[in-house]
């Protein structure tokens, strides 16, 4: 006797399947936040224990804490741009800082996102083209911007105006009698959270300007670090005078502190406004910085070494030892990530876009890419793709390269003056400060890793070391 299924029961199976299917289909809204100079110690659930980040160790506690993640460059642009293009800088276009806009020819994240469905607000640090070039914000996928075209208009706290689109043209805007930069990017990222249409995903960049110096930040948070008497709490303070690059600071220690609170309490505005508007379950929030911690503004390596902001690492800013380029990288995203995980993959700033890229369902692979997708890790699968190599190289300072195999790890100085310089090689595993170098000890390692970072970027018209002589 045959079995007939009623329309109507057929009906309700039909529906059911096409209710999983478009939840499984469902794009998550994406949030990346960039701290501007943060080191690695600086945070709470990496170690720091004189002042207090409670709204990104909570990321961290529900979502999954990467261990060995590296910026995409020691300085700002280039390491926004390796985020950008997926690209490390042996290869990406823009590799320091200065007037160097985007390769016109390579998208970026905003642009791939947008194609498939994404809105896109960014608000911040852009430092990748200034207006009129090929980087400037209103070209390259952003529906929504706010913030500093140029780095080092990104030095100022308390700027008078801000660069921003309005309807579909980059425009100065001027801003509100003392205000404070970050607090006007956070309102914006708040608003532009609350305005998004329900069911439609969206992009989101939180690209702050602290605590890089100069060292300003508003009474609520530098209160938290002075004595009843107004001094502050982490003397010895060496004061940074008037009249420099930077606003003068009278109590350098203290004004960082506060800094990294306020970029904490920045953060918990982002995820109360994402929870509050329902769309907190099905949102990836990174959060990140773009390279190490800096001397500037009145802060000294005895400030650093005083907050052990760099972690157990040598370096800062600058350096490509591992104080200046190892980075706190958390993301949560409750919909696939196990809360309270920690993951031990090596990866870097050029990963992200093809994470991003198989999240959203994009082939990559007729990609010109360094970055590998570490979706796997984000979903505890056991097929994650291990990178050969990691790759940096920094064109100030006398020129600089570094690569990381494994455990294995070499740095080169001076290379202006002397591309062929001898490497220094590192095991960081056993000596994660980069103490010992072991490149007389063991000779064979040192010379296969300098011969593979000498085959692995490609010529650049703005950034080439120069030809030993």
């Amino acid at each position: 006797m045959k079995k007939y299924i009623s329309i109507a029961v057929m009906s309700l199976i039909l529906s059911a399947c096409g209710s999983n299917a478009s939840k499984e289909e469902k794009k998550p809204n994406i949030v990346f936040i960039m701290a501007d100079d943060l080191g690695i110690g600086d945070l709470g659930v990496y170690g720091q224990d004189v002042f207090e980040t409670p709204n990104i160790d909570k990321l961290a506690a529900e979502g999954m804490k990467f261990e060995n993640f590296y910026a995409g460059s020691t300085v700002c642009a280039p390491s926004r741009a390796a985020l950008l293009t997926g690209q490390h800088t042996g290869s990406t276009h823009v590799r320091g800082n200065g007037e160097f806009p985007l390769d016109p020819d390579k998208k970026i994240i905003p642009e791939i996102l947008k194609e498939q469905g994404y809105t896109t607000g960014m608000y911040g640090k852009w430092g990748l083209g200034l207006k009129g070039s090929s980087g400037s914000p209103e070209k390259r996928g952003w529906d929504e911007f706010k913030g500093h075209l140029h780095h080092v208009d990104a030095h100022f706290q308390m700027p008078d105006s801000l660069d921003v689109i309005k309807e579909g043209k980059l425009e100065k805007e001027k801003t509100p009698e003392n205000s404070y930069a970050n607090e006007l990017f956070t309102d914006a990222a708040v608003n532009f959270i609350e305005n998004q249409e329900a069911g439609n995903p969206f992009f989101l960049y939180l690209s702050f300007t602290i605590p890089h110096a100069e060292l300003l930040v508003p009474n609520e948070f530098m209160e938290n670090h002075l004595t009843e008497d107004g001094e502050s709490k982490y003397k010895p303070e060496k004061a940074w005078p008037e009249g420099r690059h930077y606003g003068g600071q009278k109590y350098p220690k203290a004004a960082y502190a506060a800094l990294v609170e306020s970029i904490d309490a920045y953060v918990g505005r982002v995820m109360d406004a994402l929870k509050q508007k329902g769309d907190d379950e099905n949102t990836l929030i990174v959060f990140t910085s773009d390279n190490g911690t800096h001397l500037e503004g009145g802060r000294t390596q005895a400030d650093v070494d005083f907050f052990e902001s760099s972690g157990v690492h040598r370096g800062v800013k600058r350096d490509l030892y591992e104080g200046g380029i190892k980075e706190p990288f958390i993301v949560r995203w409750p919909a696939v990530v196990e809360a309270g995980t920690t993951s031990d993959f090596k990866g870097a700033f050029w990963d992200v876009y093809p994470t991003f890229s198989e999240i959203v369902g994009l082939p990559i692979e007729n990609e010109a890419l360094d970055g590998i997708s570490f979706l796997p890790t984000l979903r505890n699968e056991g097929d994650q793709k291990q990178h050969d190599y990691l790759y940096w190289e920094f064109h100030e300072f006398g020129g600089k390269q570094a690569l990381l195999k494994g455990d294995w790890k070499v740095v080169r100085l001076g290379v202006n003056k002397n591309p062929d310089a001898p490497v220094e090689l590192y095991n960081i595993s056993s000596d994660p400060g980069e103490k010992k170098n072991l490149a007389e000890t063991n000779p064979e390692k040192a010379k296969e890793l300098q011969m593979l970072m000498d085959s692995v970027r490609t010529p650049n018209a703005n950034f080439n070391f120069k030809e030993s002589k």
